[in-house]
C-alpha cells in the first residue's frame, strides 16, 4: 500500500470536498428547474403557492452548504498550488 504525503491527503480532501459540492450544486440545480419567477395565482390556486414555497425552503436551506463547501475547495485548492510552487521555487532556486 503507497504511503500518502501531506500533499496527497491535501489532494484527496480536496476531491472529496470538491464530489460533494458538484453534487449539492447538481441537486440545486434540479430542485431550482420547479421554481418559478414569478407566480400569478387565484385563489383556487393556494397548492402551487405552497409547492413554489417548498422550493424556495428547499434551496435555502441547501445554501450554507453550497457557500461553505465551496470556500472550502477553494482554499484547499490554492493551499496545493501554492505548495506545487514553494516545492517548484525550491528546486529552481537550489
Amino acid at each position: 500500500m503507497p504511503e500518502f504525503t501531506a500533499f496527497g491527503w491535501l489532494f484527496i480532501a480536496w476531491g472529496l470536498v470538491t464530489a460533494v459540492l458538484l453534487f449539492l450544486l447538481i441537486g440545486r440545480g434540479l430542485i431550482s428547474m420547479k421554481e418559478d419567477d414569478q407566480l400569478f395565482l387565484d385563489d383556487a390556486e393556494k397548492q402551487l403557492e405552497q409547492e413554489q414555497h417548498d422550493i424556495l425552503s428547499r434551496l435555502d436551506h441547501l445554501d450554507p452548504y453550497v457557500k461553505g463547501l465551496g470556500i472550502a475547495s477553494g482554499v484547499l485548492f490554492f493551499v496545493m498550488a501554492a505548495i506545487v510552487t514553494y516545492q517548484v521555487a525550491r528546486i529552481y532556486i537550489d
